[in-house]
């Protein structure tokens, strides 16, 4: 009887250290320092710079510098597209940013929407676009002794807010105001639509 108890002690301390081992698994591919792609263009962050990088025959030709990007730089949603106007081929940057404050009594989420269309033969912006958005929750007290509290929601917007229509022309929109452009070929940037 001892040595069956014994025998079932050994194989459940056996079952349990195999058990516990880590297993060797498949190792997980390497991302590639690209956030997004099209045709021949990387948007990517290269020596200390967002930027996008035109691409030749898989070899880097030239750089178009977004901005200057530190180590907590991490642009979300990063996408790359193309469409013609006038017969011009352009592209279309969109990246978000979002950055958050906290402090004991309040938090700050800002969410930062960029859109830059970029004129890749002459290696020019054409038009660039930024929209702010900051939701902040407040801890507010209702008394001077700070006995009862409340939580308080805001949210604030600034900039515009981006829309690309399918003829090129960008309509910008706020609360008060409505901006169209579209794209001037002659002068190689979006001026205002009349």
């Amino acid at each position: 009887m001892k040595k069956v108890i014994l025998f079932v002690c050994v194989a459940l301390l056996s079952v349990n250290g195999f058990s516990q081992k880590k297993k060797s698994g498949a190792k997980k591919p390497v991302a590639t320092s690209g956030f997004a792609k099209i045709d021949n263009l990387v948007a990517e962050v290269k020596n200390g710079n967002f930027q996008v990088t035109i691409n030749e025959k898989g070899k880097e030709k030239d750089a178009m510098i977004v901005k200057a990007a530190d180590a907590n730089f991490a642009p979300t949603n990063t996408k790359l597209s193309s469409f013609n106007v006038k017969d011009v081929k352009l592209y279309l940057l969109t990246w978000t940013e979002i950055a958050t404050t906290k402090t004991d009594l309040k938090t700050e989420v800002v969410t930062t929407i960029y859109t830059i269309i970029y004129e890749i033969t002459s290696k020019k912006q054409v038009f660039s676009n930024s929209q702010i958005t900051t939701n902040i929750t407040e801890k507010v007290f209702l008394d001077k002794l700070k006995n009862a509290s409340e939580t308080q929601q805001r949210i604030r917007r600034e900039g515009f807010e981006f829309t690309l229509n399918p003829d090129g022309t960008v309509t910008q929109k706020s609360k008060k105001q409505e901006n169209k452009w579209m794209y001037d070929a002659v002068k190689m940037e979006y001026v205002a639509k009349k």
